[in-house]
Formats: C-alpha cells, structure tokens, sequence
C-alpha cells in the first residue's frame, strides 16, 4: 500500500506520454528521418528539465520527502563510451520503435508485440550485469 503513489504516478505518466504521441512509432520514424520537430521538442524540454533539476539539487535547494539532501555523483567524464553507449541506444530505438519507458505503456496499450522488445532489452540488462566486471568501463 506504500508504493500506490509511485503506481499512480506511473499511470500518469504512461497517459502524458500517450497523449503526448510520444509512444507513437511513426512520431519515433519522423524523427529519425529529420522530418519533424515533434519528438525534439519534447526530448529538448526533458533536458532543460533536467538540467534545472541537476541544478537545483547541487545547490541544495531541493530536498527528498522525508527531508534529506539529494546527493549526485558526478559521472566520468569521457567522450568515447558516451558517443558509443549513444549509439547503441538511437540503434536500438530506431530498430524497436520505442525507449525504455514507453516500451512499458504500449503493454498498458495492448500491443502485445512489444514483449519481444522487453524480451531483449532485460535480456541485454541482464547479459551487462553478468560480464559488467569483464568488460571496460
């Protein structure tokens, strides 16, 4: 019962990415044609977003529901496997027509062929976390 405001926010959030044709495969074609400002206008809000968020957390301005402070862990700064794990990730969302959360609100939608997605993409997450410690980082 603890967990009902992350599921309601979950189905908010499938109903915002569906009214917002976010989920749309042919929004997602368009895009990576170059043929429309549709899906770069959201990914560009997401990022603003962000950034103010990232922002606001470093400053300490914001805070957790039970009153802590957000801590982030800067990342390692490299160009190589951020241009390569962007790759693999356009790669893969062109191939399947959708990203990781909306994969998730197709299944709500009832386009059962996105299981096979889900398929591959836990299977990839799961292949990663089994040679994560072999493969350089």
């Amino acid at each position: 019962m603890k967990y009902i405001k992350f599921f309601l926010v979950g189905i908010l959030f499938g109903i915002v990415m569906t009214k917002a044709e976010i989920i749309s495969w042919y929004r997602i074609y368009e895009m990576f044609k170059f043929q429309s400002f549709h899906m770069y206008g959201i990914i560009g809000s997401a990022i603003i977003l962000g950034m103010i968020s990232m922002f606001l957390f470093r400053k300490k301005m914001v805070r957790t529901f039970e009153g802590n402070d957000i801590n982030v862990t800067p990342k390692k700064k490299g160009l190589y496997r951020n241009l390569l794990g962007g790759i693999l990730f356009g790669l893969g969302w062109a191939l399947a027509g959708a990203c990781p959360g909306p994969m998730f609100v197709l299944i709500g939608k009832g386009v059962v062929s996105i299981l096979v997605v889900i398929f591959g993409a836990t299977l990839g997450a799961f292949l990663y976390g089994l040679f994560k410690e072999k493969i350089p980082h």
